[in-house]
C-alpha cells in the first residue's frame, strides 16, 4: 500500500469496512468518506441510481480519499472504482459478518437477505466491475482477520 491516494473498501455488511477505513485514515492521513451517510435518505430510503452515480462523481473529484461502503443491489460502484488506485474487498464469511451485524445494531430483512446471498449474488458482479473499471488499481481480497492485520501493518510500516 505504497503511495495510496484513492482507496475503495467493499464487502458484505458487518465485514468491518468502516472500521478499516477509520484505521487506514488514521495511518495515512487520508480523509474517510463513509458512503452510507451520503446514500441513505431519511427512513432508510435509497438514493436513486442516477442521483447516486452523480453524487459519487462529485465525491471522487477530491484528490485523495478512502471510501467505504457496499450498498449491494442499490449500488453503482463503477464511478468510484474508475477513480480508485487501491481496492480492498473484505471477503469474510457469512457467520463472521452476521455475528458482527447482530452485535452492532438491528437490521431490516433486506439486509439479512443481502448478507446471506452476498457470495452468490453480489460478489460475482462486484468482482466483474472491479476487473472492468479498476483494472489498474491494486486489488486486495482479504478473507480473514489475520490477512487484514497484515494489510494494516504494511500500511503502518509504509507510513513510518
Amino acid at each position: 500500500m505504497v503511495a495510496v491516494k484513492r482507496v475503495v473498501i467493499l464487502g458484505r455488511g458487518g465485514s468491518g469496512k468502516s472500521t478499516l477505513a477509520a484505521r487506514l485514515g488514521a495511518i495515512t492521513g487520508l480523509p474517510v468518506v463513509e458512503l452510507d451517510r451520503h446514500f441513505w435518505r431519511p427512513g432508510l430510503e435509497a438514493t436513486p441510481p442516477g442521483e447516486w452515480a452523480a453524487l459519487q462523481g462529485d465525491l471522487v473529484r477530491d484528490e485523495a480519499w478512502i471510501m467505504d461502503g457496499d450498498l449491494g443491489p442499490y449500488d453503482v460502484p463503477e464511478v468510484r472504482l474508475r477513480a480508485a488506485d487501491t481496492v480492498i474487498l473484505l471477503d469474510f464469511s457469512f457467520w463472521r459478518c452476521a455475528w458482527r451485524a447482530v452485535r452492532r445494531s438491528r437490521e431490516r430483512a433486506d439486509f439479512w437477505l443481502w448478507l446471506w446471498a452476498y457470495r452468490r449474488r453480489s460478489r460475482p458482479p462486484l468482482l466483474a466491475a472491479i476487473a472492468t473499471h479498476a483494472g489498474d488499481a491494486d486489488l486486495h481480497v482479504i478473507r480473514g482477520p489475520r490477512e487484514l492485520r497484515r494489510l494494516v501493518g504494511r500500511a503502518a510500516q509504509t507510513r513510518a
